[in-house]
């Protein structure tokens, strides 16, 4: 598994909706106030369906190993850092453990995204090493009565996952289906949503469900608006960009919605400038433009990228003339390619020189035969 934990995040992705159990998209950033106290790393991660799925063996009877798990602890871990798998070494801890004044646990997304973090090594260590590890880090940076609470959700987390991966596998071949014949059914989805909706109550507490779930249960509310109003055929494209404008102005402002506007202007952006470029527009005119979309800042940062490319162009226009001349030109082939490599170094850093392979190799793909 890859250290770079959590991608990037947020398009109108339709897909999305065919797993609920989806990790949150959108990452909510609790801060502990004066009042708490934290033991707080960030760094991207999230733990696939992949690996939900794998987490088979950790159960016995619907309930965690505990009894084996508390003497593992000491003579496994101390810290819960020792011997870390090698996919987690040379990364940071993500997520965060907090606790009030009287050392009681508050529970954040960031307690979730440190479950998470150990548990994406499932597969290079068993899950009983694995919960041993977690409950010796909580243990370690945790004062009591924090602590069990920690390990006590901990404990309710692994169970639920295991149920999560057989709601998954149940309508699995279900949305497969609907996939296939082009649509998503949203009937389906919305079954979907409500047995996990009853398994979360099943395990965790509405403050739990809430702190570990929220973002990622509006990201899907959001996401199937959007495939609902995506599918309605009765709605012109206008109608339904409307629809859409209207369901996302009545959303908080937080994140999520944060998110969807920025990249909507992004996309709006990307429009726009291809079109303008077509008709000819002048630099100011593109400037203009971006500046009432994105801002002064963004637009005079996109002006310098649009001079460096067209910098770069007239370089590789430059470039290629040269080199088909000395080909043409020269009888010696190996002596030609030799000048050809020295006008690559003249006219390009060595940066450029791996964005002009790129391009060489798009020329030639694109080519007539």
């Amino acid at each position: 598994m890859s250290n770079n934990r959590r991608p990037a995040y947020l398009p109108i992705v339709i897909i999305a909706v065919v797993s609920i159990a989806i990790t949150a998209a959108v990452i909510m950033w609790f801060k502990p106030d004066n009042t708490r106290m934290a033991t707080a790393q960030p760094v991207s991660s999230a733990l696939t369906s992949e690996a939900d799925a794998t987490l088979s063996t950790a159960l016995d009877n619907g309930q965690v190993v505990q009894t084996t798990t508390a003497n593992q602890n000491q003579s496994l871990f101390v810290t819960g850092l020792e011997r870390l798998p090698r996919s987690l070494q040379g990364t940071q801890i993500d997520g965060e453990i907090i606790i009030d004044e009287n050392k009681q646990l508050v529970v954040t997304e960031g307690l979730r995204r440190l479950f998470d973090y150990f548990l994406s090594a499932l597969g290079e260590e068993d899950e009983a090493v694995i919960y041993a590890r977690v409950e010796s880090y909580i243990r370690h940076h945790t004062p009591e009565p924090a602590a069990s609470q920690a390990v006590t959700i901990f404990d309710q987390y692994i169970t639920y996952l295991k149920a999560i991966s057989e709601i998954e596998e149940r309508y699995g071949n279900l949305q497969l289906q609907a996939a296939k014949s082009g649509e998503l059914d949203l009937n389906v989805v919305a079954q979907q949503k409500q047995d996990v909706a009853k398994l979360r109550q099943q395990y965790f507490t509405k403050e739990t469900i809430t702190a570990f779930f929220g973002a990622e249960e509006e990201y899907d509310d959001y996401s199937m608006e959007m495939v609902r109003i995506n599918q309605n055929q009765q709605l012109t494209d206008v109608e339904k960009e409307a629809t859409r404008q209207n369901y996302i102005s009545r959303m908080p402002d937080n994140a999520l919605k944060a998110g969807i506007t920025q990249q909507a202007n992004l996309n709006e952006l990307m429009n726009r400038t291809k079109q303008m470029q077509a008709k000819g527009a002048t630099a100011q005119e593109l400037y203009n433009m971006r500046r009432d979309l994105v801002g002064a800042p963004a637009a005079a940062r996109l002006a310098q990228v649009d001079a460096e490319d067209a910098n770069f162009a007239q370089r590789f226009d430059q470039y290629q003339a040269q080199k088909q001349r000395l080909l043409s030109q020269s009888a010696d082939k190996t002596q030609a390619q030799t000048q050809i490599n020295q006008i690559e170094q003249q006219l390009f850093s060595e940066a450029e020189r791996k964005r002009l392979v790129a391009m060489l190799l798009c020329n030639n793909r694109t080519a007539p035969i």
